[in-house]
């Protein structure tokens, strides 16, 4: 199985790539879902977030994201305690993901990782695909998200890998902002490039299974460091 990192800073159109390949019968794993559910009432992260950061439950149990934004926004030491509580779950989500996607004998998968060169997560995959656009477009569709400020954007802009950098240690750079049907097309032949003699990927050599589980730890450690 053949595992793609899809990664992107925010607003560059990550997302309507990441449904592309959903389109294209390819299963992606989500960490920014996979978190999204974990907040939601019941979800595993619920408790232990809520006793680290009292007042960020909202009236349905839920933790309200906007309270904990600005309970952690600008604060690293209270910033590494949220993601030693969260970042485990998503990771044991993660692989829970493609064991079951091994099972199911899938050839490719994307893992959709906001934070991928930031974190070392480029070694936990085979390829990298990279979503840009210029930083004016970036800006105003960052600009529309509700309780984005520019000071806010220059702040996550100054935590991410640029997007320059992103492309030159990536595999595949895809442009936003311009011909879907051409990024699609991009897509598509990057798929079949990836396929080995039978329309399989190449196992030899592959992250998965065996390099996962120590490019994961590694990965973690350079997001806490």
């Amino acid at each position: 199985m053949l595992l793609i990192g899809l990664t992107g800073s925010i607003a560059t159109g990550k997302s309507h790539v990441a449904g592309l390949f959903r389109a294209m019968d390819v299963p992606v794993f989500d960490a920014d879902q996979a978190v999204h559910l974990m907040f939601r009432p019941g979800g595993a992260a619920v408790a232990p977030v809520a006793l680290a950061f009292p007042g960020v439950l909202a009236a349905d149990g839920a933790l309200d994201r906007a309270l904990l934004g600005k309970a952690v926004f600008g604060d690293q030491a209270k910033l590494r305690r949220l993601e030693a509580i969260v970042h485990p779950l998503v990771r044991q989500a993660e692989r829970d993901f493609l064991e079951a996607a091994a099972r199911r004998r899938t050839p490719v998968v994307v893992l959709d990782i906001p934070l991928l060169f930031e974190t070392a997560g480029e070694r936990r995959v085979d390829r990298v695909v990279v979503v840009g656009c210029s930083d004016a477009l970036q800006e105003q569709r960052a600009l529309r998200r509700p309780g984005m400020t520019s000071e806010r954007l220059a702040r996550i802009r100054a935590q991410q890998v640029p997007t320059p950098t992103k492309r030159r240690l990536g595999d595949l750079f895809i442009p936003s902002g311009y011909d879907r049907g051409a990024v699609q097309r991009r897509l598509v032949g990057f798929l079949d490039s990836l396929a080995g003699p039978g329309g399989q990927p190449e196992p030899a050599a592959l992250v998965w299974p065996h390099r996962y589980a120590l490019a994961a730890r590694i990965s973690e450690r350079t997001r806490h460091a």
